[in-house]
């Protein structure tokens, strides 16, 4: 009810009967909402997801299943932190897979691009000549601003080693918009450990126009009472990838840009993911989801040419892979981490995964509306990972059931970096929840619980009491 509302319909006495809790409550509401207004590019990482709303299950707030996954809780944790977490760390520094072949010039196939980085750090630097070999010498698209929209300590660093990336060859997905088939001369390689997902001070309704397209226009819709698993895995993944990539800026996040400071962003990490468990379910769903991927290409990623040259650090890469795929610990306490053999059964199976193919296509064609162009990188390489984990769950014959298409698994080099380099990222924000998740959710929620008693607090805390007791 609004201030006008309440004027009107009641009397001076029960105004002020009222005014105390009412601004109290308010008090309450304005410390989660200027926490939210902390990230300026937060509109880019999340916005409201009523269109596609869900009702978890679940005894406890992360106990027993992670729901229609094969795994709980405690062993994701336990895995996750003794075993994978440690691999993927080191595999993702190898030079295989720190590089990562992207188009990041301006195409948006929906809408002109207005977006503006309000940073440095939000776009991808050009490398020097003499840092490549003469395959790499192709003439790169021209520095335009209207693409780079920032000052140019955004760019993203495209440094990268010359002897990477041999004997790949190009293959289609019909799970996600290619940029492969495009021109050489259109792509450019990114060094990622050059370029971390972080904060970038991407804003405004260009950013927040990306998720509201994604969510209202690609994200299927369904009832608390849904149970048709092939309606909620859509969303499911995509709240996860989101959940993930907001707990990457929370924890890199610019808190003075005076100073240059960087740190992590507690207020913004509770607000944005904490605070909302269906957030967390979904993360560890989308993490056992492209998990599940991984091992069920096996046989494809032991075999594999992981060539850069660098004969040391190719057989330390083989090697990671290999300790990946063949873990005792993953294959006893969790071999299927995610039994997608139970979707697309029934009569509109093959429909229904037509309907979420196509709008999974526009997803990864939505990343091409970015306009900050780091958030665009990593937009793309973990689209396009979720999208290698989709074409290995559902596109590939299963040699086990038979089950699936009648085509055997061909991935492009590009696809396994950004397959692995996903799997990182969402091991990383699982790991953040379980380690950090329960202190920040105490640290905020004891200040909202002062904030909300009746004695005003200092600093920032009594500005927010000043703003509620003055609006009333």
């Amino acid at each position: 009810m609004g201030r006008g509302a309440i004027k009107e319909e009641e009397s001076d006495g029960k105004r002020k009967t009222w005014r105390w809790p009412l601004a109290t409550l308010v008090v309450v509401f304005l410390a989660v909402a200027v926490s939210s207004r902390t990230a300026s590019n937060v509109g880019f990482f999340f916005t409201d997801r009523n269109s596609c709303s869900c009702s978890l299950q679940g005894t406890g707030k992360y106990k027993g299943m992670v729901e229609d996954c094969c795994c709980d809780y405690e062993t994701v944790d336990n895995l996750n932190s003794e075993v994978l977490n440690p691999l993927l760390q080191d595999l993702v520094t190898t030079p295989f897979f720190r590089y990562f072949k992207v188009k990041l010039w301006c195409d948006c196939p929906f809408w002109p691009d207005d977006g503006m980085c309000r940073l440095r750090d939000c776009s991808v630097c050009e490398c020097p000549e003499n840092e490549f070999s003469e395959p790499f010498k192709r003439p790169l698209p021209s520095d335009d601003l209207k693409c780079q929209e920032g000052k140019p300590q955004a760019a993203v660093d495209r440094t990268i080693d010359n002897r990477a990336f041999r004997g790949w060859v190009e293959t289609k997905n019909p799970w996600t918009h290619d940029d492969d088939d495009t021109d050489s001369g259109e792509m450019t390689y990114v060094n990622l450990q050059l370029n971390p997902e972080r904060y970038t001070g991407y804003t405004g309704p260009s950013a927040r126009r990306i998720w509201d397209s994604l969510y209202s226009e690609n994200c299927p819709k369904y009832s608390s009472g849904e149970t048709c698993p092939e309606k909620k895995v859509l969303y499911k993944l995509i709240s996860g990838l989101h959940s993930s990539i907001s707990m990457h800026i929370a924890a890199d996040y610019l808190l003075d840009e005076s100073s240059n400071q960087w740190g992590q962003n507690m207020d913004l990490m509770y607000d944005r993911i904490l605070r909302h468990p269906d957030r967390v379910r979904n993360m560890y769903f989308t993490y056992l989801f492209v998990l599940r991927a991984v091992t069920k290409a096996t046989a494809y990623l032991e075999q594999a040419e992981y060539d850069t040259g660098n004969h040391a650090e190719d057989l330390k890469t083989q090697s990671l892979i290999k300790q990946l795929l063949y873990s005792p610990k993953l294959q006893t306490a969790c071999p299927v981490p995610f039994d997608e053999v139970k979707l697309w059964q029934g009569q509109s199976g093959p429909e229904l995964k037509q309907q979420i193919q196509k709008q999974f296509r526009n997803i990864s064609a939505l990343m091409d509306c970015v306009g900050c162009e780091k958030c665009r990188l990593w937009g793309k390489l973990q689209v396009q990972g979720l999208g290698t984990a989709l074409k290995i769950l559902f596109s590939v014959r299963n040699q086990e059931t038979g089950d699936g298409d009648h085509q055997t698994l061909q991935l492009q080099r590009n696809e396994v970096i950004a397959l692995v380099n996903l799997l990182n990222r969402l091991s990383e924000s699982v790991k953040m929840v379980h380690d950090m998740g329960p202190d920040v959710e105490r640290l905020m929620e004891d200040q909202i619980a002062k904030v909300s008693s009746a004695k005003p607090g200092t600093g920032r805390l009594r500005r927010i009491w000043d703003l509620a007791v003055s609006s009333w």
